[in-house]
């Protein structure tokens, strides 16, 4: 499946970020230091956390046929948002 806008959040401090990426990593997806992509069951994203601008940047770069990329954005903007 096609790749999806980047999601953009503002304001994530070196915490909170460190807290998304326990949470990510319960779930099975490794978010390994500040850049990256990781991929879990078809599902690929990547991101890019700017410390000094505190902006987190996430996208769904690729889904089974089965997982519409819309469903992998709400779940990373829900993540994002419970880990604020």
């Amino acid at each position: 499946m096609a790749q999806t806008e980047p999601q953009v959040f503002n304001g994530i401090t070196p915490q909170q970020f460190a807290k998304l990426v326990q949470k990510a990593k319960t779930a099975g997806i490794d978010l390994a230091g500040n850049s990256g992509t990781a991929k879990q069951f078809g599902v690929e994203i990547a991101w890019n956390y700017a410390e000094d601008k505190q902006e987190l940047t996430l996208r769904c770069l690729h889904t089974p046929f089965f997982v519409k990329p819309e469903e992998v954005q709400a779940k990373i903007q829900a993540l994002v948002n419970e880990s604020l």
